[in-house]
């Protein structure tokens, strides 16, 4: 029991580590960029849309299909900057516990 005890405690503490990590994925911003630059997304940490801004060269009614391809790959690029981050603190969290492969939290 006393095993279980200390198992406990350990998931209690990690608990609140998970809630401190999402609370500050939320708060945190990354751009991604595409076009060299023209088109930026900002998101945060969760994947939310925080902003878009466009190059004023960009809009021309005739660039409008360049214009939503470069959105599209802009917020692709912020999009896995946010997985990338968020895998590397997800990892700084649960070292040392014994989680089996594959299994990915918050559960």
């Amino acid at each position: 029991m006393k095993n279980l005890g200390q198992m406990l405690k350990q998931a209690q503490a990690m608990q609140q580590r998970m809630q401190e990590m999402q609370a500050e994925l939320e708060a945190h911003e990354v751009q991604g960029s595409a076009g060299g630059g023209m088109v930026i997304v900002t998101l945060n940490g969760k994947s939310e849309l925080r902003g878009v801004k466009i190059d004023p060269t960009l809009l021309k009614p005739e660039e409008a299909e360049v214009v939503e391809d470069l959105i599209k790959a802009a917020h692709a690029d912020a999009k896995g900057r946010v997985e990338r981050e968020t895998a590397e603190k997800m990892q700084q969290l649960t070292a040392g516990l014994p989680i089996p492969p594959g299994m990915k939290l918050p559960f």
